[in-house]
């Protein structure tokens, strides 16, 4: 759940190809000139939210949901699944609002509509608490007391530890990654309401993901942070720590699609192709490790993280498809 520095849900889908600028070679321009014609109120609402994480969400939480094989009533995976991109929408809009004057210092980040002077800041203030007061009771009553309580953990270890810990130490990208991995693990208890090994499994996947991937990030955007006053871990470690800790966390993942398939999450397709992605992923990582490569590797390790994730939940799904054709 998760706005980068480094570490959780809203740098999952950070805006890679925004150009990679020292803030002190450009100088600031007007954030909604840069960011082209204002958009609309409704659509700056929307994009507190970040939508483009909400897809991301839809596809774990969804994943979770589906993966747990049981026979699931349609209105329970929706509150299920809206729920959960609910609670991350207010999350996210709850942390645009406390990081307005940060995010002024950042190019990805100055055209949003706070830091944009397009919103007001109670506006999006009240837009956060009311998707929050919302989501967290829907996924309580709707689907399961637990898939509620783990929202409130991620929605609340989010706002009220992540977002102020980003400005004091790199510890913050550890903090994140907790209610970052927590999407696919509310989907499956929503359908369960238990703590079964094949959800903590997926927490796992996306708990350990997200350390190589928001490490990458930012050591490409390492001046970006820099300026805006957040601590990133290439800053306050250093490149080669750096590329250690995402080595050291991606090795297990190789490991996974065999533990999904051991406690019946997953078949025979996910343990293939499920492992050709996470040995690709490594391979990345390693390059990155072994041959000291710089920034520009940095940036493929970002986008290795996104073809390993996107298609290890592509291939999952397709694995729990089959195997429902099958019987």
């Amino acid at each position: 759940m998760g706005n980068p520095p480094p570490g959780p849900v809203d740098v999952l889908l950070a805006d890679a190809d925004a150009p990679l600028v020292n803030a002190v070679e450009e100088p600031m321009v007007a954030p909604v000139a840069a960011a082209g014609r204002p958009p609309g109120a409704l659509a700056d609402l929307l994009s507190l939210t970040k939508p483009r994480l909400s897809a991301l969400v839809l596809v774990t939480a969804g994943g979770g949901l589906w993966l747990t094989d049981r026979d699931v009533p349609l209105q329970v995976a929706i509150a299920a699944v809206g729920g959960t991109i609910a609670v991350v929408g207010g999350a996210n809009a709850l942390n645009c609002y406390l990081e307005r004057e940060t995010d002024r210092h950042m190019l990805r980040t100055r055209s949003r509509p706070l830091p944009a002077g397009r919103m007001a800041p109670a506006t999006a203030l009240a837009f956060g608490v009311a998707l929050s007061l919302i989501s967290v009771p829907v996924l309580t009553w709707l689907t399961s007391p637990l898939a509620g309580l783990l929202a409130a953990v991620a929605l609340l270890t989010y706002v009220l530890v992540y977002t102020p810990l980003k400005r004091r130490s790199s510890l913050s990208t550890l903090v994140g990654a907790l209610p970052g991995a927590l999407p696919p693990l509310i989907g499956w208890t929503a359908a369960t309401g238990a703590l079964d090994p094949g959800g903590l499994i997926l927490f796992a996947i996306l708990f350990l993901w997200q350390i190589p991937h928001s490490l990458a990030i930012g050591t490409y955007r390492l001046s970006e942070y820099a300026q805006a006053g957040l601590v990133v871990f290439p800053i306050e470690h250093g490149h080669e720590a750096t590329r250690r800790q995402a080595l050291l966390y991606t090795l297990p993942l190789v490991v996974m699609p065999l533990a999904l398939v051991h406690v019946g999450a997953a078949g025979l397709m996910t343990l293939t192709l499920g492992s050709a992605l996470s040995l690709y992923f490594l391979w990345q990582v390693l390059r990155w490790y072994k041959d000291r490569l710089g920034d520009d590797h940095a940036r493929k390790v970002f986008f290795a993280s996104l073809i390993y994730l996107c298609g290890l939940f592509g291939v999952l799904g397709v694995d729990a498809i089959l195997h429902e054709l099958r019987g």
